[in-house]
């Protein structure tokens, strides 16, 4: 029976760690604010911003909301960027994407400061992931994973990894950042031959292929960390009010966990720690200031 690598208890420390960072910030007159660009309003979006909001009232840092319609023009979306950038009292920004289709998302994104990019999505980001500077954020969710590999005491040092799925999001970033803990590291994707054997000689295993039941037991062995990163809807999975529909990762969990040492589980793994790894951004972005 594998150890589940449960995220509540990552979060609780980073948790304390922000605390007394903020503390030592407003000590020297410092409050650390979070600026978050919403359009529209779109179910997600606004969930997402419970979460990060309340996660920043526990914490002790503030927030600034700037809400723009969801037919809000290039030049007001691009205006409130330039004056978020241009604001020395927000540290970091969150910008809630996709933007609606009328919108240039990527010229939004070129424009926001990378010393503000808390969510890691401008490319001075990921250039500050790839050369290893502190330059930017890494994005939330592969570093939620360091923090799980690092609160639960798994060393990554020669140690084979692999991690399926390359996106910019979450795959590339989490290679980066694992070969930076000099992990040997293998990237598979859906052009990669024999992806179950490639995952089962890894020592540690990161799924990030956002595709419901997709890592079974032939991608596992005995032994083996599986960090389960996707989100996905399950429509047969018991929900906890007893009926079906609920979110699950990548692995079919079953099978998958009574073979592996550790993993963890979803929910209650990865995406519980990423809303602390953000507010932890935006606390490290108003230390920079100083």
């Amino acid at each position: 029976m594998a150890k589940q690598l449960l995220g509540k208890e990552v979060t609780a420390a980073l948790n304390e760690k922000i605390k007394a960072n903020v503390a030592e910030l407003e000590a020297k007159g410092v409050k650390p604010t979070l600026g978050i660009i919403r359009v529209g309003e779109r179910e997600d979006d606004l969930s997402y911003e419970r979460g990060a909001t309340k996660r920043c009232e526990t914490l002790g840092v503030a927030y600034e909301k700037f809400l723009l319609p969801a037919d809000v023009t290039q030049e007001e979306l691009m205006a409130t960027i330039d004056k978020v950038n241009k604001d020395d009292s927000i540290h970091g920004v969150l910008i809630f994407r996709p933007l609606p289709k009328h919108l240039d998302e990527a010229a939004v994104i070129k424009a926001l400061s990378p010393e503000k990019d808390v969510d890691g999505i401008t490319d001075g980001s990921m250039v500050g992931v790839f050369a290893g500077t502190k330059q930017g954020f890494p994005p939330c969710t592969p570093q939620a994973c360091m923090e799980i590999l690092d609160y639960y005491g798994i060393d990554c040092k020669g140690k084979n990894a692999v991690v399926i799925g390359r996106s910019l999001v979450v795959g590339k970033p989490a290679a980066m950042m694992l070969m930076a803990k000099n992990a040997t590291v293998t990237v598979c994707h859906t052009k990669t031959v024999d992806v179950a054997g490639i995952a089962r000689k890894a020592d540690i295993l990161v799924s990030a292929a956002g595709v419901l039941n997709s890592l079974t037991k032939d991608y596992v062995s005995e032994n083996q960390i599986v960090i389960d990163v996707s989100i996905n809807w399950d429509p047969e999975k018991v929900n906890s009010k007893g009926g079906k529909g609920a979110i699950a990762g990548d692995a079919v969990f079953s099978e998958v966990e009574p073979i592996v040492g550790a993993i963890t589980p979803v929910p209650g793994g990865v995406g519980s720690v990423t809303t602390s790894v953000l507010i932890g951004h935006v606390v490290e972005a108003a230390e920079r200031t100083l």
